[in-house]
């Protein structure tokens, strides 16, 4: 019986194969294909046929924890693509996704980590077997903002080491202009020195002639994050986290907006209502006379 990366790998190479079809369509589906997959992983299922659409619910319930109901439609979009796919080429008995009407979930705040767990991920980064390659993973996503799907699509000549900038191609194939600090350009340094001139991305995979995929980038992060104790960490966490940091340290919300990449300011707006949340948290800890839990006349 096929496998469900199996599959989705055979899925992937009809997409690129399509007319109409860009680079980052593919990737696109990639992430969130990846994302299913781990899903179903950490549930246990081993077998592409005991995926259910109870099991398509709960992982919707999940999502509505980290994105707005337009990236859950997207990516059902990307699992319904993929199980009538799967259907058509007999790969599955059943299309679980025909019982899928759509997004009802409300949309929970996403959440961010700490600077302290960060830092502590980044301290694992560096100890680990690959960790030239680890180290700069974390470095992009937390410290340059990435999406997975730009992270793993980098090459060389995007990077500007000197002057600390990227060219990044997000959504719809836009480009948009991204500094970086001095702790991603040596991450970057130390992974030049360790891939050499022979690969055009910063990221390649073992035959050096390609980037590595966005599952070997989500299994790395989120298997270094369960190693410091930090079970719901992945890359778009990452992402999260360096968003509402630099808001909570004075960034400016349209300045966010243009680092992110997001199209629309009520995107990034999300990210104030996360601010204000933690401010009340921290004050309700911090102040003897906060008082949230008893009401005095």
């Amino acid at each position: 019986m096929i496998s469900f990366e199996q599959a989705a790998d055979l899925f992937i190479e009809k997409v690129k194969l399509q007319a109409g079809t860009t680079g980052n369509t593919a990737i696109s589906y990639s992430v969130d294909l990846a994302q299913f997959a781990s899903y179903i992983e950490k549930l246990g299922i081993e077998e592409f046929s005991d995926i259910s659409p109870k099991i398509i619910k709960s992982y919707i319930r999940e999502m509505s924890s980290w994105y707005a109901k337009s990236s859950i439609s997207r990516k059902l979009s990307a699992l319904r693509s993929f199980f009538l796919f799967a259907a058509e080429m007999g790969l599955i008995n059943s299309n679980p996704m025909k019982a899928i009407k759509g997004v009802t979930s409300p949309r929970p705040l996403p959440k961010a980590v700490s600077f302290e767990t960060i830092n502590k991920m980044l301290e694992l980064a560096r100890k680990s077997k690959n960790s030239e390659r680890d180290t700069l993973i974390f470095e992009l996503l937390y410290g340059a903002g990435l999406r997975i799907s730009e992270l793993v699509a980098l090459k060389r000549e995007d990077i500007d080491i000197e002057s600390r900038w990227l060219i990044v191609s997000g959504k719809g194939d836009k480009q948009r202009r991204v500094p970086f600090g001095r702790f991603a350009a040596k991450a970057l340094e130390d992974a030049y020195k360790k891939y050499g001139q022979n690969t055009d991305y910063i990221l390649p995979d073992d035959s050096g002639g390609r980037s590595i995929n966005v599952r070997t980038v989500h299994r790395i992060v989120t298997g270094i994050a369960k190693k410091g104790g930090a079970f719901s960490v992945t890359p778009h966490v990452l992402r999260h986290s360096c968003a509402t940091h630099m808001l909570e340290g004075g960034a400016s919300l349209r300045f966010i907006q243009e680092f992110l990449g997001h199209e629309n300011l009520s995107t990034t707006q999300i990210y104030l209502t996360i601010s204000a949340s933690r401010m009340k948290e921290s004050y309700a800890k911090a102040h003897p006379r906060a008082c949230f839990e008893e009401h005095y006349d």
